[in-house]
């Protein structure tokens, strides 16, 4: 019986460091793959011509395409926080606080980060899908033959209209938000419009403002990366669209944790 134990372990053993080698490798050749695919975006983002026409269609749909969904998300966040934030501050007598505490934590944290994940849900799902799709049809292969350079037509412009596009949908999502809070404030009580903003921009500072707009300009270029690098190098076949898509919303909600993590301990060093 003893060497059968000893062999059962020993197989054992072995599969468990071939299963880390397998998962380890895996992740480092995905890191340094990306990161080759991101040199040579910035390559190729110097380099004329300069495709505009199709940089401002990709605008219009990454951009105007995705505000009603995150001005709906954007509002009911505003809404929500303010009714659910209301029971709390009055057993501590400071209702009057409500709209301040709101607006700060919608324009600091909440509003960025939920429009970036829905950014990701919408707009890095569908560049992953797109760009898996012409390639499992060979229509980027066709481009290349043409004499049209794909990488910079189709993931350039992809990726600085999502780097462009996110901020203003952040800016835009809060504010709608702010409209939600100034609705909550209102179903138990009466507050003025002018009265709700004044307080809104007293307890705002440019401190509160300027990280919260500077990382959505990183989370957007990480979203468009993300979903073009997934979809530019997709697996051939139907089921390769399925998982591009798949794996870009995954990813993309990840490096928006990730870098709003890194963010908010630059941030915390830069206001101490």
């Amino acid at each position: 019986m003893e060497p059968r134990i000893r062999i059962r372990s020993i197989t054992r053993e072995k599969i468990e460091e071939n299963f880390l080698a397998s998962v380890f490798g895996k992740f480092f050749i995905e890191v340094a793959s990306l990161a080759s695919f991101t040199l040579r975006f910035f390559k190729e983002v110097l380099k004329p011509p300069y495709e505009f026409n199709e940089l401002l269609k990709q605008s219009f749909l990454v951009g105007y395409k995705s505000f009603p969904l995150i001005a709906i998300t954007g509002f009911i966040i505003g809404l929500v926080s303010t009714i659910q934030s209301r029971p709390t501050l009055a057993n501590f007598g400071a209702v009057s606080l409500l709209p301040a505490m709101v607006a700060v934590s919608l324009i600091r944290e909440i509003g960025p980060v939920i429009t970036a994940l829905i950014f990701a849900g919408k707009v890095g799902s569908g560049i992953g899908a797109e760009l898996a799709s012409m390639k499992v049809t060979e229509q980027i292969d066709a481009m290349q033959v043409s004499g049209t350079n794909p990488f910079k037509f189709l993931v350039v412009t992809r990726v600085l209209a999502a780097t462009l596009m996110l901020p203003l949908l952040a800016v835009l999502a809060d504010a709608v938000g702010l409209l939600g809070s100034l609705v909550g404030v209102n179903l138990k009580g009466h507050v003025s419009v002018s009265f709700y903003f004044s307080q809104v921009f007293q307890a705002l500072r440019f401190g509160d403002l300027f990280p919260a707009i500077v990382k959505t300009f990183f989370f957007g270029f990480a979203i468009g990366l993300i979903g073009c690098y997934k979809g530019y190098y997709a697996n051939t076949g139907t089921e390769g669209v399925g998982k591009a898509a798949n794996s870009a919303v995954v990813f993309a909600s990840l490096m928006v944790f990730i870098i709003d993590m890194i963010a908010v301990q630059i941030t915390s060093l830069y206001q101490n």
